[in-house]
């Protein structure tokens, strides 16, 4: 009920042995999906985007995936009858993929407490903040009012309070005098084209370890990027 799967002709890479899964959920256009997608592709990650999934029939990005042969799923929140129900659906239809990450890529949905325990450890977040300041919408605002000199975005694991969760990677751009809201919007979101894939990289290579609420990077890589 409310889903729709289209999948993909079977492709060489799909048998590849140990081939880790990655499923994006997207809401919009997905262009950190895009990017995803692209890095795994030209690095040579040890994982494919095994689907992207909407909760909406139109979402631009659907369009993009089935062009890269990406299984593609919609499961329509508005078909069901609560939160809970949307959140079990949405669950069985990642599952069909078999997923080591999930990543939210703009999914516009609150996930319930039992969705996020399903995937904990595998359900990744990119947040344009540098959390934890200005968790929720409106962020870029919010940075330029409150007079700060550097705003940024946070990929962190997610977690059933909203916004909050063990931060894997950030990425930091200054805010200019003379900047608006889109135009600080349109500077951190080229960082989150590099930051999102990258933290991605990281943990499908296993290259992350969580400690008392800290997520390390066993290699000592720098978890910060930066941007003039």
């Amino acid at each position: 009920k409310g889903a729709i799967v289209v999948l993909p002709p079977k492709r060489a890479d799909t048998l590849r042995p140990r081939m880790k899964n990655i499923v994006v959920l997207i809401s919009g256009r997905g262009s950190n999906m895009e990017a995803i997608v692209r890095r795994c592709a030209s690095e040579g990650w040890p994982a494919r985007v095994a689907a992207v999934i909407s909760n909406r029939a139109d979402a631009a990005g659907l369009v993009f995936a089935r062009e890269q042969g990406i299984a593609t799923a919609i499961v329509d929140h508005r078909a069901f009858a609560s939160r809970e129900a949307f959140d079990d659906a949405l669950a069985r239809a990642i599952d069909a993929f078999a997923p080591n990450v999930v990543a939210l890529a703009g999914f516009m949905r609150i996930l319930t407490a039992a969705f996020v325990q399903r995937f904990d450890g595998r359900l990744v977040n990119i947040h344009p903040s540098l959390l934890p300041l200005f968790p929720g919408l409106h962020t870029h605002a919010r940075a330029i009012e409150a007079g700060c000199k550097v705003a940024g975005a946070t990929v962190h694991f997610v977690t059933s309070d909203l916004d909050h969760g063990p931060i894997i990677a950030q990425a930091i751009v200054p805010v200019l005098s003379a900047d608006t809201e889109a135009a600080l919007a349109a500077r951190v979101l080229e960082q989150e084209h590099v930051l999102y894939p990258l933290a991605i990289r990281w943990l499908v290579e296993g290259a992350l370890e969580r400690r008392d609420g800290r997520v390390l990077h066993v290699g000592n890589e720098s978890q910060l990027l930066g941007s003039r």
